[in-house]
């Protein structure tokens, strides 16, 4: 393997955009050198020390990821937290009740003693970030199978998460980047007690719902507000009424001079996956096969749902996180499927692709890297029915219906027993009776029934036939649906607990002789056979050949190349401008909208697009308190060119001085594609103005305890005080 040391140089010493000049999820300890000049030639007031820091405070210490899906920030002295009202949805619905609804109320703590504790909810920081590349591939290279490979490196990891050194409260965690070619070691701390203290109702916090998910204009307030408690010594701890508010290391002013076109913006936060370097082939595949595949599972399946919901209020309680769970990808694959076409992406893999040929004959390299992609094309061939019968699996079986999903975990259960023996079959036993309560309070199995006999026909049908069950063989599904909801002790947590009441040889007895868990079986066993080792030998192909082709395009690519990590839920930084795009012929979007976009939206009774009466009033006698603009006007939302994707939700968005100025929650449908293929030209992500924010706080919510505990910078008094 060539040096790293060389790798870095690359990395560090160039200055123009293979995906564009404001492309790009940077590593925030490597930001000194290529990227802060960059940053600093867009507008960036402060320095790379000012973002991350070992020896001081700085910006990546206000930056948490939450809950191991989101980014957060901390936006006062007292351990305040801002994140999305969507990533903090599940903990919201969780002290939801028809009686006392905070998803269509809002809640809002006055005082801390009225802050909610969540169970199992948490936050991490980042203490600092080291290379141990090295010390990861130590006795790798001489390894000949991939498989081996791949063993010998996570033992590697595990013994170095284990032994480097870190503060008894902290922990270790090591991720690899640039496919396999680079690891880092973050030195973490994960706070536990973590309190809801503020969110706006729904039909702001999730404003436009579905309808207006990954589009613009955007008008939602889509923030909500938690607060991290520590022990007596400031450090992580179990929910205790003894902890006291964090007091962090930074936190973010918050501005509210306003924003402008062409304004510098950062991003921080924790995105979660992009996949940037992928071959032609890979591409083809995904705009092709999978995501339609997926795409369609999951519209069958939301519009199930989405039936019984505006029927039944609390179906709707039930079903409100999973739907918009299932929503977001769904309408995301669309846009990202629709992107990547627009942009010729394919096409501009095959003359990226075409390009690196000529380099690699140029270099002489032809034994290392000469028959790369080839052999990208013939695994991708080989793989194809294998991956689509993997995402049918995944989409039918294990995520979007739940009577398959309980009935799955159950076969995992078994498989343990066979396994591992009877004394870990009756651990995972008690631990899975205790983790399904939660998803059987929000399980209804008259919803599930429908969704199941739509999903099963898919199953039956669209995936590849070769790797299906006879039990799926010329089935009647309207009579296989009617059998088991009729007869599987599946449908209700009394009957799973029926089910695994017993030992182990009596509890495989009785589900063995459950209808819903043995047509189950009969799917996961021929998955297990047919699809999952095949995929699994070809999958393994693929990562290495996609390890050598990122050291190869890194190895010969000029030093104008910037070449940034793909994501992988460790701390990031992104940079752009503020600016609006051109989506297709004659549309041309501005980059800011108002709460007047708000009232043209607005359908009275609608649950998507309904408006709370005090907000109308609001707006009717423009009381904006000194959040409005100097037209009159209630920022709402605004876009940029900053590069983020899933992950990214709750991250802070910044001005040229590290202020906060916008809460991260989204991007434009059309520029979904940017997981795979970043274009300056129409990908934008979008932000809710901290204007905006603030007014709903103070204005429409009446925190001002919340308000007095932050820091706010202000702009000069206008005539809407």
């Amino acid at each position: 393997m060539r040096s790293f040391k060389l790798i870095a140089f690359l990395f560090f010493t160039t200055s123009i955009s293979l995906f564009g000049q404001q492309g790009g999820m940077w590593i925030p300890s490597l930001l000194k050198g290529m990227n802060e000049t960059e940053m600093k030639n867009l507008g960036m007031k402060i320095s790379a020390e000012d973002i991350y820091s070992v020896n001081k405070s700085s910006l990546k210490d206000a930056v948490p990821h939450f809950d191991g899906g989101c980014t957060a920030e901390v936006i006062s002295p007292k351990g305040l937290i801002l994140t999305n009202h969507h990533c903090g949805y599940n903990n919201i619905q969780s002290h939801s009740t028809v009686e006392h609804d905070y998803l269509t109320n809002g809640f809002w703590a006055y005082k801390m003693e009225e802050e909610l504790p969540n169970k199992d909810l948490f936050v991490t920081f980042i203490v600092r970030i080291e290379d141990v590349t090295s010390k990861v591939l130590e006795g790798v290279t001489s390894i000949s199978t991939e498989a081996d490979k791949q063993k010998k490196i996570q033992e590697n990891i595990a013994i170095l998460s284990k032994t480097l050194p870190k503060e008894s409260w902290q922990e270790n965690q090591i991720k690899t980047f640039y496919d396999g070619n680079q690891y880092l070691l973050f030195v973490t701390e994960t706070f536990k007690d973590v309190r809801l203290v503020g969110a706006p109702p729904s039909s702001i916090g999730k404003f436009g719902s579905d309808t207006d998910n990954w589009v613009w204009p955007r008008h939602t307030g889509d923030f909500s507000l938690f607060r991290i408690y520590a022990d007596k010594n400031n450090h992580p701890a179990e929910y205790s009424k003894d902890n006291i508010p964090y007091s962090p290391k930074h936190y973010f002013p918050i501005s509210i001079k306003g924003v402008q076109e062409n304004d510098f913006t950062m991003v921080m936060g924790y995105p979660g996956r992009t996949q940037e370097y992928l071959p032609s082939y890979a591409v083809e595949q995904i705009v092709n096969t999978l995501n339609p595949a997926k795409v369609e599972v999951r519209d069958i399946a939301l519009k199930v749902q989405d039936g019984f919901m505006r029927k039944d209020p609390a179906i709707k309680i039930q079903y409100a996180s999973k739907y918009a769970s299932v929503a977001n990808y769904w309408k995301k694959w669309s846009g990202e499927t629709k992107g990547l076409k627009k942009a010729n992406a394919i096409q501009a893999k095959q003359r990226f692709e075409a390009d690196f040929l000529q380099k690699v004959a140029k270099a002489g390299k032809q034994a290392e890297y000469g028959n790369l992609l080839e052999d990208f094309k013939t695994n991708y061939s080989n793989i194809k029915e294998y991956a689509l019968a993997r995402d049918y699996f995944t989409e039918v079986v294990m995520r979007n219906c739940e009577i398959l999903t309980f009935g799955y975990k159950l076969y995992q259960l078994e498989q343990i027993l066979n396994s591992k023996g009877e004394q870990t079959f009756n651990d995972k036993k008690n631990n899975l009776i205790q983790a399904l309560e939660g998803s059987y309070k929000d399980f209804n199995a008259q919803v599930d029934e429908k969704v199941f006999e739509q999903l099963i026909r898919i199953y039956a049908t669209k995936s590849p036939k070769q790797f299906l069950p006879t039990t799926l063989a010329n089935i009647n599904t309207a009579e296989l649906t009617s059998d088991i909801f009729k007869n599987s002790k599946l449908t209700s947590y009394s009957g799973l607990k029926e089910l695994l009441d017993g030992d182990s040889k009596s509890v495989i007895e009785k589900l063995n002789q459950d209808k819903g868990f043995v047509l189950v079986k009969s799917i996961a066993e021929a998955y297990d056979k047919n699809v999952a080792p095949r995929w699994t030998e070809m999958n393994l192909k693929n990562i290495a050949l996609q390890r050598s082709y990122m050291k190869a395009i890194i190895e010969l690519s000029p030093k104008s190349a910037r070449i940034f990590p793909d994501a992988n839920s460790t701390l990031r930084v992104t940079y752009g401008k503020v600016k609006g795009y051109k989506p297709s012929d004659a549309v041309i979007y501005s980059p800011f909208t108002t709460l007047d976009g708000v009232m043209e939206k607005y359908i009275p009774g609608d649950y998507e697009f309904d408006v709370p009466k005090k907000l109308i009033d609001l707006y009717n006698s423009k009381d904006f308190g000194q959040y409005g603009d100097k037209n009159g006007k209630m920022p709402v939302a605004f876009i940029a060119t900053n590069h983020t994707t899933g992950g990214n939700s709750g991250s802070p968005a910044l001005d040229a001085n590290g202020n906060l100025i916008g809460l991260n929650f989204d991007r434009v449908w059309e520029g979904t594609m940017s997981d795979i293929y970043y274009s300056p030209d129409i990908c934008r992500n979008i932000m809710v103005d901290a204007r905006y924010v603030l007014f709903i706080i103070d204005k429409f919510a009446g925190a001002k305890n919340l308000i007095e505990e932050m820091k706010i910078i202000k702009t000069t008094p206008s005539k809407n005080k």
